[in-house]
């Protein structure tokens, strides 16, 4: 990567069509993207759905990008890859999807336009993205938020789970 490098992280979930092969692919596919390294992802964790109750659960992680592309441009590779797994955005808003990936940190930058908002607004109230970012970068400061680990204790007792390894192959 070159000096103009930034390192993301990226909040991968689904709760459709093998939520954790879903989740693995996507993962292979940001490991693909141009400019970019995948360096690490964290545990993959189950837990309720954010919206309507009556849709399967959630497969969520956290993965961890050096990237030399723009946040817009990252943005716009998430989306490409969402939509190459069925993801249709008119869809109800927090309803049952194959693939949701949201970039949540981009650096220090704060960014906030038409078409993105980073650090991610939802975060300071999402267990299932701040365990696992925290499980990844627990010096994390998230900028105009905090400390990751101070805002994931905020949540302490939220119904999210690691999944077992042995559960992983049943995707």
């Amino acid at each position: 990567m070159s000096a103009a490098s930034e390192r993301a992280w990226v909040g991968l979930g689904s709760n459709r069509a093998g939520p954790v092969a879903q989740v693995r692919s996507a993962l292979d596919a940001l490991a693909e993207l141009p400019r970019t390294r995948l360096e690490r992802a964290s545990t993959l964790y189950r837990n309720p759905p954010m919206g309507p109750p009556d849709q399967p659960d959630y497969v969520n992680a956290v993965a961890e990008l050096t990237t030399a592309l723009t946040a817009h441009q990252l943005l716009a590779a998430l989306q490409a890859i969402e939509s190459a797994r069925g993801r249709e955005r008119s869809g109800q808003r927090w309803g049952p999807r194959p693939l949701d990936l949201d970039l949540l940190v981009y650096g220090a930058h704060r960014i906030a336009d038409t078409d993105l908002t980073v650090p991610h607004p939802g975060m300071p109230e999402r267990a299932f993205v701040l365990y696992p970012l925290v499980e990844l970068a627990p010096q994390l400061w998230v900028p105009g938020m905090g400390w990751a680990a101070v805002l994931a204790r905020a949540l302490a007792g939220a119904d999210l789970e690691p999944i077992p390894e042995w559960e992983l192959s049943d995707g």
